[in-house]
């Protein structure tokens, strides 16, 4: 999910508040920093069930029934984020469903009526998989990084052409005589060409692409 304040969504099911709170994470602590802020500020509830999917590869998965019974709050509720299909056109080999780096926390009111089992498992998916249909996702991925050296008073307009042509800007850096202009890309031969090539056209050949490394970046779900 895209980086900002938590995203907050609440169903009521039979009298049951089910309040689901979601959070971007990369760590296991400040997934477990989530449910206890919860804690303290629903302090008067019942449960305060959890579920996270941290890493790249999604390989640190933890849920928590909070005194639910065993199996119909947590579990469902990582299967919904496992599940999650994210990609609309999966490329072959690739799996649809790849969310990670997310935390869910679903706070409970109990009201009165016993739900059973199945009403309790179909709550808890219910509550987190409304949540992340509503709450904006982001795309991470493993992009090149590059600058390209600009005089001030051209940054502007060259700055505005990359980002007209598709291209993911990362922010400016500026010294005496230049502007460094930040964008990304995937590492791609043919893509990086492309760029130079566009590139030099746009500035007459005066600039060119710098590498600044890689990283991991955020862009829009596609």
């Amino acid at each position: 999910m895209a980086s900002g304040p938590d995203f907050r969504h609440e169903i009521s099911i039979k009298r049951s508040r089910f309040i689901t709170v979601l959070r971007r994470v990369e760590e296991e602590s400040s997934a477990r920093e989530l449910v206890a802020e919860l804690r303290r500020e629903f302090y008067d509830a019942r449960h305060h069930c959890s579920a996270f999917v941290i890493g790249a590869d999604r390989s640190l998965q933890r849920s928590n029934d909070d005194g639910e019974p065993s199996g119909t709050a947590g579990t469902p509720m990582l299967d919904a984020l496992v599940k999650r299909v994210t990609r609309l056109d999966p490329q072959p080999g690739e799996a649809a469903a790849d969310l990670s780096d997310v935390c869910a926390v679903v706070v409970r009111y109990f009201g009165g009526i016993l739900l059973g089992a199945g009403g309790l498992v179909r709550a808890y998916s219910e509550s987190v998989s409304t949540s992340l249909a509503l709450v904006p996702l982001v795309r991470r991925e493993r992009l090149k990084l590059f600058t390209v050296a600009v005089p001030h008073n051209e940054a502007g307009r060259l700055e505005n052409e990359l980002r007209s042509a598709g291209y993911l800007m990362t922010g400016n850096d500026y010294d005496a005589v230049d502007t460094h202009i930040g964008l990304t890309m995937p590492d791609d031969a043919g893509v990086i060409s492309a760029a130079m090539e566009r590139l030099a056209s746009l500035s007459a050949g005066r600039c060119t692409l710098t590498s600044a490394g890689s990283d991991w970046v955020d862009t829009p779900l596609r």
